[in-house]
């Protein structure tokens, strides 16, 4: 969802903040009350909210992938060198309004919980718990999430450092081989290719880069078809690998994710990614994607809580409250937005939020079980 390269790509932005409604509203119809209450109202739309909702998530890997090669391999050959570097600033970029929201998220599931019991609310954390999110391995070991969704951030993370590191092997073997300046398509090509076949085809995998690399790898190779001189070429070969991908077991997250490709491989060939014609306002919530995305859950969380602890159970009133947690999370995600992702963030930031992030959580958690 947070991309360096996005913000001059009006499309693209578009289409991150399509995505990130649709995930916004699958978690309002799959968790708290709310939804329930409100289902006689808009039963056809909460049923596909619920099931089909969540693959909007390969939308934004895809994307992801097509603006990592556009910055790092345009051309389809590496620009690595020097690889830490890169995942340091891609680390603080995720992690910091990731802090800041997993902070409120876990205030607001203490407020929550006074207000209504429910399953959709996270308990309260412990250190070993908050250290997991902080590193971004709360999946990995099995710990709790403090918030909806936070399994993408970890995910993004993990398929960046991948491709990073692959890139950066592509660059030192390239300085020494001159002859194998396709060392990257052939790496790249290859993982997706075995993401998936085998990755993705198992749930085992589902918490590693290795199961969404698929994904990610078709942005990466379609950027690089888009500005290929043998462009047909390579998106018939594209379209024909995800032809045998589905034949051999349909995943409807795979022809979303084989959609997208092809829809930014036509923007690209078609020079509309800087299109003028997107509205303004969409763009912006393209960019303000991440952040949105970020608070939204905690704060439909306590708007679910206060609507069934304080109104009627009346289904319009319920209605009116997934409306307005909407809303709300687009304006709190605008404001994280603001303070984390367009202001620069100082190096005493980077050690006060952890230290805050810890030090709030074990206090909620003290007074939640005192």
């Amino acid at each position: 969802m947070q991309a360096d390269h996005s913000s001059r790509m009006s499309f693209i932005d578009a289409l991150k903040a399509i995505c990130c409604l649709l995930i916004i509203t699958h978690h309002l119809a799959i968790y708290g009350p709310m939804s329930n209450i409100a289902y006689p109202l808009i039963p056809a739309l909460l049923d596909w909210l619920r099931e089909y909702g969540r693959i909007a998530v390969q939308m934004f890997f895809v994307i992801a992938g097509f603006l990592v090669a556009a910055k790092l391999a345009p051309k389809g050959s590496s620009l690595v060198t020097t690889p830490i570097r890169l995942i340091q600033h891609r680390y603080l970029r995720l992690i910091m309004p990731y802090l800041a929201a997993l902070t409120l998220a876990i205030g607001c599931a203490a407020l929550a919980r006074v207000w209504m019991n429910h399953e959709s609310i996270p308990g309260t954390p412990n250190l070993f718990q908050l250290l997991a999110h902080i590193f971004l391995l709360h999946d990995l070991l099995n710990q709790e999430v403090l918030s909806a969704g936070i399994w993408y951030v970890a995910i993004d993370f993990q398929l960046f450092v991948l491709t990073i590191l692959l890139f950066w092997i592509s660059k030192q073997i390239q300085n020494r081989y001159l002859d194998l300046q396709i060392l990257s398509l052939v790496l790249i090509l290859s993982l997706t290719t075995v993401s998936l076949f085998f990755f993705n085809r198992d749930s085992y995998w589902d918490e590693t880069a290795l199961y969404f690399f698929g994904a990610y790898g078709l942005g990466i190779l379609i950027y690089w078809a888009s500005v290929s001189q043998h462009r047909i070429f390579w998106v018939i070969a594209l379209v024909g690998l995800i032809f045998v991908t589905l034949t051999l077991d349909f995943r409807s997250r795979i022809a979303v994710a084989g959609s997208v490709m092809l829809i930014l491989g036509l923007a690209q060939y078609y020079d509309v990614l800087n299109s003028q014609r997107v509205p303004g306002y969409l763009a912006y919530l393209g960019r303000a994607s991440y952040s949105i995305f970020l608070v939204h859950f905690p704060i439909s969380l306590v708007i679910n809580a206060a609507f069934f602890r304080f109104l009627p159970h009346q289904p319009a009133i319920q209605l009116f409250g997934l409306l307005l947690a909407v809303g709300a999370s687009i304006g709190a995600g605008i404001v994280l937005f603001n303070w984390f992702e367009v202001r620069p963030v100082t190096h005493r930031m980077h050690i006060l939020l952890p230290t805050g992030f810890i030090t709030f959580g074990l206090l909620v958690a003290l007074l939640g079980n005192s």
